[in-house]
């Protein structure tokens, strides 16, 4: 195996550690702006039913009476949020995902992220856990106009040249992507990960560290 991509939000990091805080936060905000009713709950139970998509789809389905430029305003306050909240170090990465990343790369593994993550909310991970001492780069949704993951890990596949690899993920959209580039699907079951669609990776981890036995199995068969 030549290179494996990444997703970030519930692979690498720990999202559900700040997507509540930063989700409530927006919402009370929301609220004083007169956008949203005070009386009713932050809907943090869908976002994490439709963790992975793309940001306009959140929005679309977190505000479906609103305006373009009032979900527009609601993305950009939740960010704001989330990279507040990452750079006070209430957001983690998941156990053992610096070591495995650590060994990857000293196997002589190219190491990617394609996230449908904003840029800004990316950097500040990757700046927070210093992740570029392993990443060869980092590859954000914004990047490309179709909003489809399968298109950004085609767009890693072409630019690196990638014949053999891996897409590791917790999402359909991660598997997807994967296997619309012909590379192998590693599904994660974390926090946001669902069985009906973990069942259609070629690989499912429990913990990060199970990846190392993963990729010497591939390696092997």
């Amino acid at each position: 195996m030549q290179a494996i991509i990444f997703d970030m939000d519930g692979t690498l990091f720990q999202t559900d550690r700040i997507l509540e805080l930063a989700l409530d936060d927006t919402f009370k905000l929301l609220a004083e702006m007169n956008v949203w009713e005070k009386e009713k709950p932050t809907p943090i139970d869908t976002y994490r039913r439709i963790m992975g998509v793309p940001l306009p789809v959140v929005w679309e389905t977190l505000l479906p009476s609103h305006s373009l430029e009032e979900r527009n305003a609601a993305n950009k306050i939740f960010h704001e949020k989330l990279i507040h909240n990452i750079k006070r170090g209430k957001g983690a990465l998941y156990p053992k995902v610096q070591d495995v990343l650590r060994d990857l790369k000293e196997q002589k593994m190219e190491l990617y992220i394609a996230s449908n993550g904003q840029t800004p909310y990316l950097r500040a991970i990757v700046e927070q856990y210093d992740l570029m001492q392993w990443i060869t780069e980092v590859f954000s949704i914004d990047q490309i106009e179709s909003l489809d993951k399968t298109e950004l890990v085609g767009k890693i596949v072409k630019k690196y040249s990638i014949q053999h690899g891996a897409v590791v993920g917790d999402r359909l959209s991660d598997i997807n992507a994967a296997k619309g580039n012909g590379l192998t699907a590693i599904g994660c079951r974390f926090d946001f990960a669902q069985e009906e669609e973990l069942a259609q990776a070629d690989f499912v981890i429990s913990s990060f560290e199970e990846l190392n036995n993963v990729i010497v199995e591939k390696a092997v068969k």
